[in-house]
């Protein structure tokens, strides 16, 4: 079990790191950055905001009494929340990210 253990501190280390990533991407100055670049990091922004949105959601599930052990699944659970986020990003249906690289392009005169 330490190793899953190990797997799983490991994961939520990469999750704080994944948010300070995140938070450096939106404070750079972008007035010189290509559109390939500004579309990465709107695609990255819009990536991060679905993850939240999932794990909000998840919260909001009723929980079994009996099913307060941690299951294997439990400690991966984040690394498929990521993906699936990373998935709804990369389909561009929700248009986050095309609207606020429509805005960043305005506001940096690009």
């Amino acid at each position: 079990m330490d190793g899953i253990t190990s797997i799983y501190q490991s994961q939520y280390l990469n999750n704080s790191e994944s948010t300070k990533q995140v938070e450096n991407s939106l404070n750079k100055d972008y007035t010189n950055s290509s559109d390939d670049e500004l579309m990465g990091v709107c695609k990255q922004f819009e990536s991060y905001f679905v993850e939240q949105m999932f794990k909000a959601m998840e919260k909001m599930i009723p929980k079994d009494e009996e099913s307060e052990s941690v299951s294997t699944l439990d400690y991966f659970k984040d690394t498929l929340t990521q993906q699936y986020a990373s998935m709804a990003t990369e389909k561009g249906e929700l248009g986050i990210a095309q609207m606020l690289y429509e805005q960043m392009k305005i506001n940096y005169n690009l």
